[in-house]
């Protein structure tokens, strides 16, 4: 599959090294510009291009920019695109160490609803309950002991399949999350962020979120300058 990935960072590079490593082809961009991913491209085989090449590579588009960054991306990034191409979001929202206040965010829009807008795009959510080390180190095969599940979060039930059939493929229990709306679920500040949780687990850190009101996961989120935190 051709999979194209828009940034470069912690979870950026750990999905370009391991879906190289899969043998899927892989453009790469971030927002210096492809001479200075010479060294990943090197490293992984993975085709280093621009921003806007990158969103029309790939079966599979992977946004992983920083929160606070997004608004910076061209606003035709997708334009002409088809709609069949599946984007993801990994993004985390950290408002008091690295994004700073997000208007719209702030006046109540989840953080993915907030992504589309600025993209234009429907998205799946997906990658961002994990830590960058752990989701290159602990894929386990199918049935292993310890296997992790990962939460996926959408509207469209083809678009998730994609997502959840990657999600197996990198070693972990791709685990069907429900629509947009619910992927607060999976935010920081949740019982189901950065835990490491099987199958099971998941599913009863999900449903315990659903028990209380939406929480205020910006309040308790952890510095991502404190460790190697999803993007």
């Amino acid at each position: 599959m051709k999979i194209g990935i828009i940034a470069a960072g912690q979870i950026g590079g750990t999905l370009t090294r391991r879906f190289r490593a899969l043998g899927h082809e892989v453009f790469v961009a971030n927002s210096r510009g492809p001479e200075t991913l010479a060294k990943l491209a090197k490293e992984t085989g993975a085709t280093a291009v621009t921003v806007s090449q990158a969103a029309r590579s790939g079966a599979v588009v992977v946004v992983t920019i920083q929160e606070g960054r997004i608004p910076e991306l061209p606003a035709d990034l997708f334009k002409g695109v088809s709609e069949d191409v599946v984007v993801v979001d990994t993004g985390n929202y950290y408002p008091r160490q690295r994004d700073g206040a997000i208007d719209g965010i702030e006046k109540g829009l989840l953080e993915s609803r907030w992504v589309e807008q600025q993209l234009g795009r429907k998205v799946v959510k997906a990658f961002n309950n994990i830590y960058a080390k752990h989701l290159l180190e602990l894929g386990r095969p199918a049935g292993a002991p310890g296997r992790i599940a990962l939460p996926v979060s959408g509207d469209s039930a083809a678009a998730k399949a994609v997502v959840l059939r990657l999600v197996e493929e990198l070693g972990f229990d791709g685990l069907d999350a429900g629509g947009l709306d619910e992927s607060w679920r999976q935010q920081p500040g949740t019982p189901v962020y950065c835990t490491d949780l099987n199958a099971e687990g998941v599913r009863r850190a999900l449903k315990e979120a659903s028990k209380e009101r939406k929480p205020e996961w910006h309040a308790t989120a952890k510095s991502p300058g404190s460790f190697a935190a999803p993007a």
